[in-house]
């Protein structure tokens, strides 16, 4: 298995040096910071990236302040306490994207959010509490007590909450791959991502990079060489 130093330096060449490549490493949050988002921020931000999925992410960010109106806030106790009638009139309502199953996801996201606030005080504190070493095992709770928070909106949701995680975007497996995980081009078998997520334990002990910095990283140094421009454009896309 090769060091990750050398995945790092075909990173760095890629985009013209050590200098621009931290550049473009996205930001996170410490723990502590994560720890004091609100529920109505986190059932926000999982809302967006579950709407982005699919679809053309500048739509959905124009028609934000709209999102915001129509789901009140984004309150999880609020919403739920909204009837029925309530939720069928926002399939026809043309402030969002009329789409029924994201729609009614946020209900199911509002009682998940509350019930785990329940548990942790909120659930911004469990986030910031779980451990990066077992990403995988917050990603199926996610999918399992979540509405739509599958592998790509479930992994974006965590990466623009500030939470470190990586990303498994097609070049990050490429790079896996590459250095000679065994995986699938596809992976999603418990075996799959067990392997990855061994391989960046090994990496962060190996580096002490965080996660989502090792996980940039190995997606810029291999596949299609985006401009730096289109990169910082777009830091939570990998």
């Amino acid at each position: 298995m090769p060091s990750f130093d050398t995945i790092r330096a075909r990173a760095a060449e890629r985009k013209g040096g050590e200098a621009i490549l931290a550049t473009l490493l996205p930001k996170m949050l410490p723990p502590a910071e994560l720890a004091k988002i609100p529920d109505d921020r986190m059932l926000a931000e999982m809302t967006k990236r579950i709407f982005s999925s699919g679809f053309v992410w500048s739509v959905i960010e124009k028609k934000w302040p709209s999102f915001e109106e129509a789901f009140l806030g984004f309150e999880p106790k609020r919403l739920l306490f909204q009837p029925d009638d309530y939720w069928g009139a926002l399939t026809g309502d043309s402030r969002i994207v009329r789409h029924p199953q994201k729609i009614m996801s946020v209900r199911t996201n509002a009682q998940f959010i509350t019930d785990i606030a329940a548990e942790h005080g909120s659930f911004a504190k469990f986030l910031a509490g779980w451990p990066p070493q077992n990403q995988i095992g917050l990603m199926d709770l996610l999918a399992k007590r979540g509405a739509r928070l599958g592998r790509h909106s479930g992994l974006y949701f965590l990466r623009f909450t500030g939470k470190d995680a990586f990303m498994l975007s097609r070049d990050v497996v490429a790079c896996l791959r590459d250095a000679g995980v065994e995986i699938a081009e596809a992976p999603s078998s418990k075996k799959d991502l067990a392997r990855i997520q061994a391989q960046f334990n090994d990496w962060a002990e190996e580096t002490g990079l965080p996660y989502t910095h090792l996980s940039r990283i190995c997606a810029m140094s291999i596949g299609e060489n985006y401009p730096v421009e289109r990169l910082q454009h777009y830091m939570g896309d990998e």
